[in-house]
């Protein structure tokens, strides 16, 4: 077990900004098209962060043009750039799923002071 933690810990980023649940950011990432390769920015709310270690992934939910995205990103991905904290959310669940089912006004959280 110790020869899979130590394989694991090679890949895993060092530099990782604090974030939890509810927090608004922006997530880089790599997009290759062709043979050309491109950063584009993902943003929106965390709603998930699962498992831990290697396999540690957050879901990240928008609302474009009225149609909600979500999106799960692995967080030691080398497509992944970095991750940004934009704004930093109250909240008292772990998953916010709820908010799938909620629009406008109603699908704000309280920041953070």
């Amino acid at each position: 077990m110790d020869l899979v933690q130590t394989l694991a810990k090679q890949y895993m980023k060092a530099e990782l900004p604090e974030f939890g649940i509810g927090d608004s950011v922006r997530v880089n990432i790599k997009v290759k098209e062709g043979s050309r390769e491109r950063i584009q920015a993902f943003d929106g709310v965390v709603i998930a962060r699962k498992h831990g270690g290697i396999s540690e992934s957050i879901t990240v939910r928008r609302v474009s043009y009225n149609v909600g995205c979500e999106k799960v990103f692995p967080l030691h991905s080398p497509n992944i750039v970095d991750i940004q904290v934009l704004r930093r959310a109250k909240v008292r669940r772990a998953k916010l799923y709820y908010l799938r089912g909620l629009s406008g006004k109603a699908a704000k959280l309280k920041e953070k002071l």
